[in-house]
């Protein structure tokens, strides 16, 4: 069980599997892309092919790159119609009100730019991609932004499967590493908030009320309405 395929078998199952994995959980949240990516490069960084891991990396970053695209094409018929969509609504439910307006915010003051870091942010995706649906973005400004978004993606991730690969002689050693490397890049930060939220006193706010998420900029001065 410890033994991984010929290599020949490797390439010709390998890069579609990655392809269509990496496409489908940017469509759809059911796949863990970033570990697929990271052990689809450890099985690279063992193999002779001195292209492997650049085919790995290609590879990724187009597939996430159309799942990107798709998406956000189908929220964005969402948008435009009055009666809006199942993919419209899908992506509001995976959003949380308070990382949306974040999101919004940060596009306003970024631009395009803030799809870089919402790529390599954890949970950040789906928020800065549906306020751009919302601030009716054209697809080909998304598509703009999105791609070094993907490619500084899918290189992020192959360097934690090199790294988990480079740890040890066996394959599949440092694929358990890579995809467990992976997850926890993933998990962290939402843990980390979620911790932050219990052991908080309600609050990092004046009177213990919820910090304003807003930039300090775009903070009123002085007492607010209701104060």
């Amino acid at each position: 069980m410890t033994r991984l395929p010929p290599e020949s078998t490797q390439q010709a199952v390998g890069y579609p599997s990655l392809f269509l994995l990496v496409a489908l959980g940017s469509l759809v949240p059911v796949v863990p892309t970033g570990a697929v990516v990271s052990s689809a490069a450890v099985v690279a960084f063992h193999q002779t092919s001195p292209l492997a891991l650049l085919f790995v990396f290609l590879v990724a970053a187009f597939a996430a790159f159309l799942g990107d695209v798709a998406l956000y094409w189908l929220g964005g018929r969402g948008v435009r119609s009055r009666n809006g969509s199942r993919w419209l609504a899908a992506l509001r439910g995976r959003a949380a009100p308070d990382r949306l307006e974040q999101a919004q915010w940060k596009l306003q003051e970024h631009g395009v730019t803030v799809l870089v870091l919402s790529r390599l942010v954890p949970a950040g995706r789906i928020p800065v991609m549906l306020a751009c649906l919302l601030a009716r973005m054209p697809l080909r400004t998304f598509v703009r932004g999105d791609v070094p978004a993907c490619l500084a993606w899918a290189a992020t991730y192959q360097l934690i499967g090199i790294l988990g690969g480079s740890l040890f002689d066996e394959a599949w050693q440092g694929v358990l590493a890579a995809v467990t490397l992976a997850l926890l890049v993933s998990v962290a930060p939402a843990l980390w908030r979620r911790l932050r939220g219990a052991g908080g006193d309600g609050g990092d706010g004046p009177d213990g009320g919820p910090e304003d998420p807003r930039p300090r900029s775009l903070q009123p001065d002085g007492p607010q309405p209701g104060d």
